[in-house]
C-alpha cells in the first residue's frame, strides 16, 4: 500500500532516454499525475523513449532543442513550460541546462537524478570518473536541482559495491538503472507526503571532473600501474572509449582485464604502443600491454576505423564473412529481428543497416538484448551487438546462438510445460540414467510443491533401490570402459565449459525453476544459485588439465638407481547427496570438481527440490557428456539416499545436509566395503559484534548473515553476540530495518523474502520459536507463520538469549536472529562461549580493531571466518567445517583432493 499523499502533485518530467521513460511509467503506476513530458528533439526519425511512452499514454510532449541561449532563458520555451501547470518537476535523466526560472517555478521545486554519491564526481561524466578513479563504491543521488552544478541539497542516496571488472554498462544494468528508477518514485512519494529532506552537500570530498567526451581526456597514459590503466579503460567502456596508437594506427580499447595468470606471457606478435616503453603482444586472447609496475593489462576488443573487432585480430586481414544456410524455421526469425531493430532505431532496416551509425546508444544495446531474450529466448551479450553491428552480420550471430547446443544431441523426455515468470518452461520429470530419461522401475512418483502457494508443480519419478543400482552400474561402466575413460583431461574441460555456457544461456529458466521449487527470490536465484553454479563449472574446468603429480628423490638401491613419482587419479564412481536450500549450487560445488578429477557421478537431489537437477541433466546431455558420466536419481533419503551411500561400487560419498543424516551416511560408508566420505553438515555459526564496530554496518552484516536466502543457509549467523555498549542501539536498528523487508512472491522483483522451502520445515521453525519463548528468550519481532497463502514465515528476532537455551545451541535454518548480549572485558571469554557449541562451520566478527579480528580468526573453531563481511564465498576459496559440522572441503583447489587418489610409482634402473 502507498502512503496517503498530503498534497496533490502535478508533475512535469524533464529528461530523456529509456531511464526517464521507466521513471515515467513507475510514477504513473503509483498513481501520480504527470501533466507534461519535456524531452529532446528526434534524432532523424527516431523519437526519444520518454516521448514515445508519454505520447502512448496521452501526456503532452514537448521536444526542446535548448532551454536557454547565451546563458539567458528562451522565453517561448519557459512560457510553454509554465502553461502546463506543473507544481513539481522531476528530472530523471536530464542532459540539458534548465534555467533556474524553471527549476524554482513550481510550488514544490525540482528534484534531479545524478549517478554518483554527491558531492563526489559532480559533472556530466560522473560514472566514468567513479571507475577511472578506482572507487570501491558507486551509487546515485537524488537532489534538489540547482543551476546545473550538481550542488543542490540531497534528498536521498543509494550505493553499491564496485566489482573489479565493472564498466559503465554493468553498473547501470545492475544497480544505477533499476534501483535509480525505484528511488525516483520513492523520492516523489516523500515530496508528496511532505517528508523529503534537504540535506546540504558538504564541501569535504567534493570533486568536479571534465567531460570524457573530449578526445584529449580519453587518451591512455601507459606510464601508470596496471590497476590505473584498467580503471581508466573500463571507465570509458563502452562509450566513448579510451584510445591509443598501435603500430601508427588509432585504436579504441575495450573489455579490459588485469592479467592474473601465473603462467608466462602468451605467445603472439609483438607490436609497438605509442607512449609505452615496452612492446605489447597480440595473442589469441587479445592484446596484452605492459604497465609500469611490471604487470600487464589485456584488452579483448578494439575498434579500428570505427569497426569493432576481436583484439586478437589486430593487423590481420579481415576474415571473409561466412554465409550460413537458413532453414525455413530460421527464415521466420529474420522479420522478427528486423522489427525489433526498426522499433529501436525508428528507421527502415535493410541488410546493410549499421546499428550505431543509425543513432543507437549503449542503453539501446541493453534494450535489444532484453527484447530478443523475451521474443526469441536467445541469450546474447552486449559484446555480440558491438561485434556484429550490421544487420546482416547480426542475423547470423543470432541464428548461430540459437543453434548452439542443439546440433550435438537431441534429448527426449516426458516434459513438464509451464508458463511462469513471463517465460515458457520445459523440463524433465524422469530419472536420468546412462544418458537417457527413464521412469522409475516401480513407476513411483513424488509431488513437487511450489512453496509460494502450496500448489503441485508436477510429479517427479521417485527412484527405488533398483534404480540406484542401475545408475551406479552405468557410472561404473562409463568410468571403466566408456568414452569418458578414453578422452583427455583437456577434452573433459571443454565439455565442462560447454555445459557452463548452456547453463548461462538457460540461466533465467534455471533461476525460475529454483524460485518455484525452493522459494528462492528470483534475483538471488539468478545471481547466486545459478550465477555461482556457472562460475563453479568454469573454475573447475580450468583445473581439469592441471592435476599433476611430482617426482620424489628417494634413496637409490645401489648399484642401481631409482625413480619415484606420484600420479593423481580419479577414485571411480562417486555418490553425491545434496540439500534443498541451494539445489543447483550444491550440485555444482560437488559435481564440478568430481568430474574435473575424472570420476563419474550418481547424484540424489533433495526430495523436495529436484527440478533444477533434472534440467541440469538435460543440459549435460546437450553439452555432449557421454552416457553414464552423470546420473540423476530423485528420490527419498531412506530409500534412494541410503541405497547410494551403501552401494559397494560407490567409492566415495559426498554429502551436504544435517549432522544427524551425516552420521547415518558415515555408518553406511563403513558397512560392507569401505568408502571415502566427505560431509558438510549443520552449523550454529557465531557472529560477534564488538563495541567499536559501526552499528549500521553491523546491522546490515547481521541481517545478511541471518536472513540471506530466507535463513535457509548452512553458514547462517545462528547466534549474534553484541557487546552491551551498543546492544540496545543495534537491536533498535535491526528491528527497524527488518520491518522494511518485503515478504512476497519470490518472482516479484521487489521481494526481499520468499517462502520457506517446504511445510515440514516451516512447522519446525514455528516449534523452534515456541521453544525459545518457553525457555525465557524475549521475542521482539516475528515468530509466526505469515497470514497469507503459502509457506511464509515472518523474519524473527530474539533477544536475552542465554547460553543454555535450546535456540542458543541448535540450528534454526530459517530467518531467526538469536541475539545475546555480552560485556567486553576479555575477548577470550566470548571466543570460549562461541566455541562451546559443537558446530564449527563458519563464524564472523565485526570490529575496527585488526588485532582483535586476527586473534579471533586464529582462536575461533570454525572452517570459515568472516571479518567485517558475511556470506562472502568464492569458487576459489575452500569451504567446509570442523567438529559436528563435518569434514572435507568444497570449492578451491582443496575440493579436488576430495575426488582424487595419490598413487606412488617407483622404478629401478641401471646397475
Amino acid at each position: 500500500m502507498h502512503s496517503r499523499k498530503e498534497s496533490t502533485l502535478k508533475i512535469a518530467i524533464i529528461g530523456q532516454s529509456t531511464f526517464a521513460a521507466e521513471v515515467y511509467r513507475q510514477l504513473r503506476s503509483k498513481g501520480h499525475s504527470i501533466v507534461a513530458a519535456f524531452t529532446v528533439p528526434d534524432v532523424g526519425r527516431r523519437e526519444d523513449p520518454l516521448a514515445l511512452c508519454a505520447k502512448d499514454n496521452g501526456t503532452p510532449v514537448f521536444k526542446v532543442k535548448a532551454w536557454q541561449e547565451k546563458g539567458m532563458p528562451l522565453r517561448e520555451i519557459v512560457d510553454q513550460y509554465k502553461d502546463v501547470g506543473a507544481n513539481f518537476n522531476v528530472l530523471p535523466f536530464c542532459t540539458q541546462f534548465i534555467p533556474m526560472e524553471v527549476i524554482d517555478f513550481p510550488e514544490h521545486r525540482s528534484i534531479c537524478y545524478h549517478p554518483s554519491i554527491l558531492p563526489k564526481h559532480r559533472g556530466v561524466s560522473s560514472i566514468n570518473w567513479t571507475l577511472i578513479n578506482g572507487d570501491k563504491t558507486a551509487g546515485f543521488t537524488i537532489f534538489w536541482a540547482d543551476d546545473g552544478l550538481d550542488t543542490g541539497p540531497i534528498l536521498l542516496q543509494r550505493s553499491c559495491d564496485v566489482e573489479e571488472n565493472d564498466t559503465v554498462d554493468t553498473l547501470y544494468n545492475r544497480f544505477l538503472y533499476p534501483e535509480g528508477i525505484k528511488a525516483m518514485a520513492e523520492a516523489v512519494d516523500m515530496v508528496a507526503a511532505g517528508k523529503a529532506p534537504k540535506i546540504p552537500q558538504p564541501e569535504q570530498g567534493a570533486s568536479f571532473e571534465p567531460s570524457v567526451r573530449k578526445k584529449s581526456v580519453r587518451k591512455v597514459n601507459w606510464d601508470q600501474p596496471s590497476t590505473a590503466i584498467h580503471n581508466f579503460v573500463r571507465g570509458l567502456d563502452s562509450s566513448p572509449g579510451a584510445w591509443t596508437v598501435i603500430e601508427n594506427k588509432e585504436v579504441n580499447l575495450y573489455s579490459s582485464k588485469i592479467w592474473t595468470l601465473s603462467c608466462a606471457k602468451p605467445e603472439g606478435e609483438s607490436v609497438e604502443i605509442e607512449g609505452c616503453p615496452n612492446r605489447a603482444i597480440v595473442h589469441s586472447g587479445g592484446i596484452l600491454i605492459p604497465a609500469n609496475d611490471g604487470k600487464h593489462v589485456n584488452f579483448e576488443r578494439i575498434s579500428v576505423d570505427g569497426r569493432m573487432i576481436p583484439a586478437a585480430n589486430f593487423g590481420k586481414k579481415d576474415e571473409e564473412k561466412v554465409s550460413i544456410q537458413l532453414t525455413p524455421e530460421e527464415e521466420k526469425i529474420i522479420p522478427v529481428l528486423k522489427t525489433v531493430w526498426k522499433n529501436i532505431l525508428s528507421t527502415e532496416v535493410d541488410h546493410s543497416t549499421h546499428f550505431f551509425d543509425s543513432g543507437a546508444r549503449s542503453m539501446d544495446v541493453v534494450r535489444l538484448v532484453e527484447e530478443l531474450k523475451e521474443k526469441l529466448k536467445v541469450q546474447l551479450k552486449n559484446e555480440d551487438v558491438f561485434m556484429s553491428p550490421v544487420f546482416e552480420e547480426f542475423c547470423s550471430t543470432v541464428i548461430l546462438k540459437l543453434r548452439h547446443g542443439d546440433a550435438q544431441k537431441s534429448v527426449t523426455f516426458d516434459a513438464v510445460d509451464l508458463h511462469v515468470n513471463n517465460m515458457d518452461l520445459k523440463f524433465p520429470k524422469q530419472l536420468f540414467i546412462d544418458g537417457s530419461f527413464v521412469n522409475a522401475e516401480n513407476k513411483n512418483s513424488m509431488e513437487s510443491i511450489n512453496p509460494t502457494d502450496e500448489s503441485v508443480i508436477c510429479e517427479v519419478q521417485c527412484a527405488s533401490k533398483t534404480d540406484v543400482g542401475l545408475a551406479v552400474a552405468a557410472a561404473k561402466k562409463a568410468f571403466e570402459e566408456g568414452e569418458w575413460s578414453k578422452i583427455s583431461n583437456r577434452e573433459r574441460a571443454t565439455l565442462m565449459l560447454k555445459l557452463a555456457d548452456l547453463m548461462e544461456a538457460n540461466q533465467q529458466e534455471l533461476a525460475t525453476l529454483e524460485s518455484i521449487d525452493s522459494g528462492a527470490v528470483y534475483s538471488l536465484a539468478l545471481k547466486t544459485h545459478i550465477g555461482m553454479s556457472i562460475e563453479t563449472w568454469r573454475y573447475f574446468a580450468g583445473w581439469a588439465d592441471k592435476l599433476q603429480g611430482s617426482t620424489i628423490p628417494i634413496t637409490h638401491a645401489r648399484p642401481s638407481r631409482n625413480l619415484s613419482f606420484t600420479r593423481k587419479e580419479p577414485i571411480g564412481v562417486v555418490g553425491l547427496i545434496v540439500p534443498w536450500n541451494y539445489p543447483l549450487m550444491m550440485l555444482s560445488w560437488k559435481m564440478a570438481p568430481c568430474l574435473a578429477a575424472g570420476n563419474t557421478v550418481v547424484i540424489k537431489p533433495a526430495e523436495v527440490t529436484p527440478l533444477t537437477a533434472l534440467k541440469f541433466a538435460e543440459l549435460s546431455a546437450l553439452a555432449g557428456f557421454p552416457p553414464g558420466v552423470i546420473n540423476v536419481v530423485p528420490g527419498t533419503g531412506p530409500v534412494a539416499g541410503a541405497a547410494l551411500a551403501e552401494h559397494a561400487d560407490v567409492r566415495k560419498v559426498g554429502f551436504t545436509g544435517s549432522t544427524a543424516v551425516g552420521k547415518l551416511i558415515m555408518r553406511g560408508g563403513s558397512s560392507g566395503k569401505l568408502k571415502r566420505v566427505s560431509l558438510e553438515l549443520g552449523g550454529k555459526s557465531p557472529l560477534v559484534i564488538l563495541g567499536d564496530a559501526d552499528v549500521s554496518k553491523a546491522v546490515r552484516m547481521s541481517m545478511g548473515g541471518v536472513f540471506f536466502n530466507k535463513g535457509e543457509n548452512c553458514i547462517a549467523a545462528g547466534r549474534v553476540f553484541v557487546e552491551s555498549s551498543i546492544h540496545d542501539d543495534f537491536v533498535r536498528k535491526v528491528v527497524e530495518e527488518t520491518k522494511k523487508m518485503v515478504i512476497g512472491n519470490p518472482l516479484d522483483r521487489s521481494t526481499d523474502h520468499g517462502p520457506q522451502n517446504h511445510k515440514a520445515h516451516l512447522e519446525k521453525l514455528i516449534a523452534y520459536c515456541k521453544k525459545g519463548r518457553e525457555e525465557g528468550a524475549k521475542l521482539i519481532l516475528g515468530g509466526n507463520r505469515c497470514d497469507r497463502p503459502g509457506l511464509f514465515f515472518e523474519p524473527t528476532i530474539f533477544t536475552d538469549v542465554e547460553d543454555h537455551m535450546y535456540i542458543a545451541r541448535e540450528e534454526a535454518f530459517g530467518p531467526i536472529m538469536v541475539i545475546s548480549k555480552f560485556d567486553y572485558r576479555n575477548i577470550d571469554d566470548i571466543i570460549r562461549r562461541a566455541n562451546s557449541n559443537e558446530y564449527g562451520l563458519a563464524s564472523g566478527i565485526c570490529t575496527n580493531n585488526i588485532y582483535r579480528a586476527l586473534y579471533f580468526s586464529e582462536k575461533i573453531d570454525s572452517g570459515t571466518v568472516f571479518v567485517n563481511t558475511y556470506n562472502k564465498t568464492d569458487v576459489s576459496a575452500p569451504f567446509g567445517g570442523f567438529k559436528e559440522s563435518g569434514f572435507g572441503k568444497d570449492l578451491g583447489e582443496e575440493a579436488l583432493h576430495e575426488y582424487l587418489r595419490i598413487k606412488t610409482v617407483t622404478i629401478e634402473y641401471g646397475g
